[in-house]
């Protein structure tokens, strides 16, 4: 009995190959002309960024002067009354303009003398520089602020992240500061990340910027570069509009921002002097939301002989909203703490006051 096996090729006919490698090199054509004009639209979008930021930046006159410290320039900006008690104000991570940004709570406090210090990368100030390590952000506003030459002992007023660098500046120059104020600062706890330093990793959020993306999205969404606040002028949004596309993802800002977790673990277990009043403000959200927040300033405040914790209502983002009831009660915090202090029973004393308290 024969069997006949029956196999199936396995070759491609000369038809079906010529059919694939037709659809092969259209394919490549195709991507080519996608890759060219997205490659063309992105150099035509980046140079007409360029050019729209050179002309803003050239036809906005710009507020505050530059100071000279180590490694480059940052702007200050000075406004209230001059020879008063000079407030310095100190800025969160990430903030496009901090003179603009505090500009309600400047409005409030227009009987000391107002210092905002735009640290590197922020606002008017250079944004390549050397390290965002905590001695050297200190040290830079130790420059600025000694060029000033006030004259007397300063108070420091530190928003978010800026509490740990007015932590580290009251410990590495007590003599020159008379009071500490927090904006719902940050606490550099246990668990404040990894202690890890910036790499080589691509910043995309400068690429972002570079492009033009981000101007075109603030162009579409001018709310998210907006605060969320009627106490702004509109000549305050509008160019806080522009600066976000100027400053944002700057190689300052992105390395401040990857040594979050290395500043952290430098300041943990540091508090502040023991006889130096201080007056944190926190927002019931982060209250509210983050784990231990008032606990976490509670325990920080424990050896200092003059302190109080007052909770207001709101957000974050305080000095937006609030700046009235927070200049008031600065106001009658330095007054109470104007005196030398006898020493006392270690307090943190907790207040909550809302809106038109």
């Amino acid at each position: 009995m024969s069997r006949v096996s029956r196999q199936q090729s396995s070759t491609t006919s000369p038809e079906t190959q010529r059919i694939s490698e037709k659809r092969f090199r259209r394919t490549l054509r195709i991507t080519g002309v996608i890759a060219a004009t997205a490659l063309g639209i992105t150099l035509a979008s980046t140079a007409a960024n360029s050019f729209l930021e050179h002309q803003e930046r050239s036809s906005i006159a710009r507020y505050g002067d530059l100071v000279k410290v180590a490694g480059g320039a940052v702007n200050v900006y000075r406004a209230g009354t001059e020879g008063a008690q000079p407030l310095v104000l100190l800025s969160g991570l990430g903030t496009i303009a901090p003179a603009l940004d505090f500009a309600p709570l400047i409005r409030e406090l227009s009987s000391y003398d107002v210092i905002v210090v735009e640290g590197f990368g922020y606002g008017y100030s250079e944004t390549s520089v050397r390290e965002r390590t905590v001695k050297n952000i200190s040290t830079e506003l130790h420059d600025a602020l000694s060029s000033l030459d006030l004259g007397k002992p300063y108070v420091l007023a530190g928003y978010s992240i800026a509490g740990f660098y007015t932590l580290d500046y009251a410990n590495r120059y007590p003599s020159e500061v008379s009071a500490v104020i927090g904006i719902d600062p940050t606490v550099p706890a246990a668990n404040s990340g990894a202690a890890s330093s910036p790499g080589g990793s691509i910043n995309f959020e400068k690429v972002l910027a570079t492009i033009g993306l981000v101007r075109t999205v603030v162009s579409i969404a001018p709310s998210l570069a907006e605060p969320s606040s009627d106490d702004f002028t509109p000549a305050e949004l509008e160019r806080m509009r522009r600066m976000t596309s100027w400053n944002y993802g700057n190689a300052a800002v992105a390395d401040e921002t990857a040594r979050m977790g290395s500043n952290a673990a430098f300041l943990y277990g540091m508090t502040y002097p023991d006889d130096l009043p201080v007056l944190n403000f926190l927002a019931s959200e982060s209250v509210a939301t983050i784990p231990h927040w008032l606990e976490l300033h509670e325990n920080q405040l424990q050896n200092v002989s003059h302190s109080e914790i007052v909770e207001l209502e709101g957000p974050h983002y305080l000095h937006w909203s609030q700046s009235r009831v927070m200049a008031e009660k600065i106001t009658d915090f330095l007054l109470e703490n104007a005196a030398s202090q006898e020493p006392s029973t270690p307090r943190a004393a907790s207040t909550i006051l809302t809106p038109g308290s």
